[in-house]
């Protein structure tokens, strides 16, 4: 039996950056290091292609690995003030006979990018905190692969059984969804970058500002706070707390670039101190 305390599902990714390079990304990659930082024993599921060597990103991981012909490749450009979001690759979908039987998890978060991760998965979770990070589940794409919004289809069941939701203000355009997310799960959480996080428990919702810092590169940071935000939720049951923690870990992970953003130890230990203090 390989017992974890942290279990994260999806996608690693082939982020395309200038001169044709890319850097390993997705939920999964930012999730576990942050994990790990926390002083988590951590767990990953995914599937990428043989091109892609997770050895040290992923350093200390458990990785359960299905594999796959091609990594889940994704590349932004930019027109101006605009966007294109382009996926060139998908790798294959997780299913639950993807993650061992021997393992399990006291958090098991589910962090689709491209639609990877079935509603099937709720039967591996059990007893288990489930935290959620639905932005893949809002992505569709066309045959040229540009990437657009679709609604989250058949929402309810990962709703009601999350213990916990995180998503950027970005990833929903209507704020009705919000609310009617809102009030089918126990605790939501809306990031919104440099301003911090709004919490809605039971229909009351609190803002938290996030510490200043100079950014250097924002990617991923979403994904450091859900991991942080579940793991003191898990631990204390307290979203307030969470909110602070996470935010105080996510400020510090837009200082340095991709995924070694995820904290240290130190900084972990540091930003729960504070998160207590408040």
């Amino acid at each position: 039996m390989t017992e974890l305390d942290y279990l994260v599902i999806g996608h690693v990714t082939r982020d395309v950056v200038a001169n044709s390079s890319f850097r390993i990304g997705g939920t999964v990659s930012y999730a576990a290091r942050t994990a790990r930082g926390c002083g988590c024993r951590v767990g990953v599921v995914t599937s990428a292609g043989p091109d892609l060597d997770l050895t040290a990103v992923l350093d200390g991981v458990c990785v359960a690995h299905m594999p796959a012909r091609e990594t889940t490749t994704f590349e932004n450009r930019y027109f101006g003030p605009v966007r294109m979001q382009l996926l060139h690759a998908v790798a294959e979908v997780l299913q639950p006979e993807a993650v061992p039987p021997d393992w399990r998890a006291s958090i098991i978060h589910i962090g689709p990018v491209a639609q990877e991760c079935p509603q099937a998965l709720l039967d591996v979770v059990g007893n288990a905190f489930l935290g959620l990070t639905p932005q893949g589940w809002m992505r569709a794409w066309d045959p040229a692969g540009r990437v657009y919004y679709r609604d989250w289809p058949s929402p309810e069941a990962w709703l009601e059984r999350a213990d916990a939701v995180v998503l950027s203000e970005t990833d929903v355009p209507e704020p009705a969804l919000l609310l009617r997310y809102a009030a089918r799960t126990r605790v939501l959480v809306i990031t919104r970058g440099a301003a911090g996080c709004t919490v809605v428990v039971d229909g009351v919702a609190r803002d938290f500002p996030a510490p200043r810092v100079e950014e250097v590169d924002p990617t991923g940071a979403g994904d450091v706070f859900a991991a942080a935000f579940f793991i003191w939720m898990q631990a204390h049951g307290d979203p307030w707390g969470a909110a602070r923690f996470a935010n105080c870990v996510a400020a510090n992970s837009v200082t340095r670039v991709g995924v070694d953003g995820a904290p240290s130890v130190e900084e972990a230990t540091r930003c729960r101190r504070a998160a207590a203090m408040s």
